[in-house]
């Protein structure tokens, strides 16, 4: 995920045309819908020279990765935003406009999102409750952190917590909200297909929303590289959609069929699907 705040593909595109893939992007702070802005949701929006002007309401009061995506899949739905690169410019621009200082603003990011997931505020806290319920161990590795939350979650559950993700920058701000919080998690910079750790070196092994984000032979290894790594369990979570949404990233449309045929697919001591705000695949590695 890019920290990129501006987008600088040039282009143009008038007020009302169809969503424009790599339009540059600016994002501001206001309380009030600016002059000339379309509301829509919790944002406002506006197209202009070639650029999307999207305008925020949020502070450190109320920054969260509810309300930022909440209201940019409101500017997808409405045609206004469109695409993985410029969804994650608008959202890397408005959580860093949620305070006047950087550090703050993602500080009140990840604080307000943590509370929010662990009391149940969130629309994606069922799905880090399922997660929890199914570690097993002491130790957990989280492939494909992303921001990390469900890492701090587990860290501040009294587990002993390892991330990593494709992505430089998130690996860096899990790294700092950790330090920050005196949270036992080691984050680092790693390939799900090719994991930068040894054989049996995590008690549980997650990858949570992750596999909709590969293809078919890249689901198979990152799957097999678990179940390397992995001394008690590798827990998959994934998102049924009736289409990928492409301004997550998603590949591919996954079903209960799928999960059946990643547990065929692989060795293991035993297998359990579960459908829950999606579907879960439980794996018990091979002695």
């Amino acid at each position: 995920m890019t920290a990129t705040e501006l987008a600088t593909t040039p282009t143009t595109a008038p007020i009302g045309s169809s969503p424009v893939p790599g339009l540059p992007t600016r994002v501001v702070s206001s309380a009030l819908v600016p002059e000339g802005f379309t509301r829509c949701g919790l944002l406002s929006w506006r197209r202009q020279a070639g650029v999307l002007h999207i305008a925020h309401p949020f502070d450190e009061h109320s920054i969260s990765d509810a309300v930022v995506v909440d209201g940019l899949v409101a500017l997808v739905e409405a045609g206004v935003l469109a695409g993985q690169s410029q969804f994650e410019c608008a959202a890397m621009g408005i959580i860093r406009t949620s305070a006047s200082r950087y550090t703050d603003a993602w500080a009140a990011f990840y604080d307000n999102t943590l509370r929010e997931l662990r009391t149940g505020a969130s629309a994606f806290a069922p799905v880090h409750e399922r997660a929890r319920s199914l570690v097993s161990g002491g130790d957990v590795l989280e492939v494909g952190s992303c921001f990390g939350f469900f890492a701090l979650a587990c860290a501040l559950d009294g587990l002993q917590v390892a991330a990593c993700d494709i992505s430089p920058g998130a690996v860096s701000l899990l790294s700092d909200a950790a330090h920050r919080l005196r949270l036992p998690v080691v984050a680092t910079v790693g390939n799900a297909i090719a994991l930068p750790y040894a054989d049996d070196s995590a008690d549980t092994v997650t990858l949570i929303h992750l596999l909709e984000h590969l293809d078919p032979a890249g689901a198979h290894a990152a799957i097999g590289e678990a179940l390397r790594v992995a001394r008690q369990r590798v827990v998959i979570g994934v998102p049924f959609e009736d289409e990928p949404s492409p301004h997550f990233g998603h590949l591919v449309r996954l079903t209960e069929n799928d999960l059946c045929g990643w547990a065929r697919a692989v060795p293991h001591a035993g297998a359990e699907v579960v459908v829950d705000h999606g579907g879960w695949l439980v794996l018990t590695p091979r002695s």
